[in-house]
C-alpha cells in the first residue's frame, strides 16, 4: 500500500439550496434481508457460523446495528403501510418490536447513542428534509441534533460529543459535528456511506471515492482533523465493518473478506455464504463483543 495519497480538496459547507432528489438512506437492495451469524475471531482465525435470516419477508429490511450490550439489533424496515420505521430484534428470543411509529415521517440508520438510553436516527421529515434526531428508548422528548444541518444521509459517533456525518450533495461530503460548540465542519468531499468509529479510540473511518477507480477506507482524527489511508477496498465494494481486533471485514457477492491492516492490508476470503443461501452482501455490523455478525444480503429462495 502506498504510504501517501493525493489529498482531496476541503470543501465548504453545503448551501441550503441543495435539493434532495430521493432519500439516500432508503438506498437500494429492496429485496435484501438481515441475517445474523455467530462470529469467532480467536487465535486470529475468522470463523462465521451459518447465517440466520431474522427478517425473512418481502420488503425493505436494512441498516442493522447492534445494541451496546450486543443482545439485539436495530434495523430499518418498510412494511405494508410503506412506512419506514426502526425495529428491534432480540437475538436470544427472536422477539421483534417496533421502536418508531411516526407516519408520515420515516427513520433510518438507527444507532444507540454513547451512554445508551436513546438511539440516533436519520429522519425524513414531512417536508422531505433529512436531519439527525435523538429518540429516547424509554420515554421522553425527541430532539433534533444539529438542527441546521441537512440533508444528512448517514452518521457515526466518535464519542459523546463528536459525530461524523455523510451529507448529501454533488458530491456528498463528510461533516464533523461538535455538540459542545454546535459547529459542523466539512472535512472531505466525495465520500461513501459507510462511517464507523474505529475500535479502541475516538477516530472515525470513512470511504473516500476521490481516487480514480479505487475506494479507500480512510481514518480521521476528530481532534486534529488529520486523515490517512488505511486500505483499498475490493473493486465494487463500498461497505465494510470493523472487527474488535482492528481488522476490516467486507462482503463481495456471497463472500466475506477480511483485511489485516498490520500486515500488507490485503483482503483474504474467510467465508462463502453461497451454500447458506446468501448473496449480494452489502452492509455489515459486528457486535460489541465480536461474537455476532449482522449481514445484509439477498436470500436465494424466492418468497
Amino acid at each position: 500500500m502506498p504510504s501517501t495519497l493525493p489529498r482531496a480538496a476541503v470543501v465548504i459547507l453545503l448551501a441550503a439550496s441543495v435539493i434532495l432528489a430521493a432519500p439516500a438512506a432508503a438506498g437500494a437492495q429492496g429485496e435484501a434481508d438481515v441475517f445474523v451469524a455467530t462470529l469467532d475471531t480467536r487465535a486470529g482465525a475468522v470463523h462465521v457460523g451459518v447465517p440466520r435470516n431474522v427478517t425473512n419477508r418481502v420488503g425493505y429490511d436494512n441498516q442493522p446495528s447492534f445494541t451496546r450490550d450486543g443482545g439485539a439489533i436495530f434495523y430499518t424496515s418498510t412494511r405494508q403501510d410503506a412506512q419506514a420505521d426502526i425495529y428491534r430484534y432480540v437475538l436470544a428470543t427472536g422477539r421483534e418490536t417496533r421502536v418508531t411509529r411516526t407516519a408520515p415521517e420515516s427513520e433510518y440508520s438507527a444507532t444507540e447513542v454513547p451512554g445508551g438510553g436513546a438511539i440516533s436516527v436519520i429522519r425524513v421529515e414531512r417536508d422531505s428534509a433529512q436531519r439527525l434526531w435523538r429518540i429516547p428508548l424509554h420515554g421522553g422528548e425527541e430532539s433534533v441534533i444539529l438542527p441546521a444541518l441537512k440533508p444528512v444521509g448517514y452518521h457515526a459517533w466518535a464519542d459523546a460529543t463528536h459525530i461524523a456525518m455523510f451529507v448529501l450533495g454533488d458530491p456528498p461530503v463528510l461533516v464533523l459535528g461538535d455538540l459542545t460548540t454546535g459547529r459542523s465542519d466539512t472535512v472531505m468531499a466525495n465520500i461513501g456511506r459507510a462511517l464507523h468509529r474505529i475500535p479502541g479510540g475516538r477516530h472515525i473511518s470513512f470511504v473516500s471515492k476521490a481516487y480514480e477507480n479505487a475506494f479507500w477506507v480512510m481514518e480521521l482524527d476528530v481532534d486534529s482533523r488529520e486523515m490517512r489511508p488505511l486500505a483499498r477496498l475490493p473493486q465494487g465494494v463500498e461497505d465494510y465493518a470493523w472487527l474488535p481486533d482492528g481488522r476490516l471485514i467486507a462482503g463481495n457477492g456471497s463472500k466475506l473478506l477480511v483485511c489485516n491492516l498490520s500486515t500488507r492490508a490485503t483482503w483474504e476470503e474467510v467465508a462463502d455464504l453461497k451454500d447458506a443461501g446468501v448473496s449480494g452482501i452489502t452492509r455489515l455490523a459486528v457486535s460489541p463483543w465480536g461474537d455476532r455478525l449482522a449481514i445484509v444480503g439477498v436470500p436465494a429462495a424466492a418468497r
